[in-house]
């Protein structure tokens, strides 16, 4: 066996202790809004799971919090599985707010 390398004692549990993760992971936005997103991922999202979505718009990178609303499956390949969610924001500051709603803008003139 290997030595324990830890300089902290863990402690074994007889209960389960509740936690959650958060793991920055690429998806791809479909749709944007000022209320939300739809976007494509290789993984499934929980229905009601909070998370932190960072957006590239353009020059201006923010990071929103935003529930998950619907989540299926879009495709299924040979080997891979995508998904597809839609997540609305909460409590979305107003300087967030206005830096999405001027992204949206902007596409639809140039679309």
């Amino acid at each position: 066996m290997s030595q324990d390398r830890r300089t902290a004692t863990r402690v074994d549990l007889l209960e389960k202790l509740a936690g959650e993760l958060s793991v920055m992971a690429p998806v791809a936005i479909r749709e944007i809004g000022p209320a939300g997103v739809r976007l494509e991922s290789a993984f499934p999202l929980l229905v009601n799971s909070l998370h932190d979505l960072r957006l590239h718009l353009d020059d201006d990178v923010v990071v929103v919090k935003a529930r998950v609303v619907h989540c299926q499956i879009a495709d299924l390949g040979r080997d891979s599985v995508i998904y597809r969610a839609g997540l609305e924001f909460v409590d979305l500051p107003e300087r967030v707010k206005a830096s999405i709603v001027a992204f949206v803008l902007g596409r639809q003139e140039a679309g």
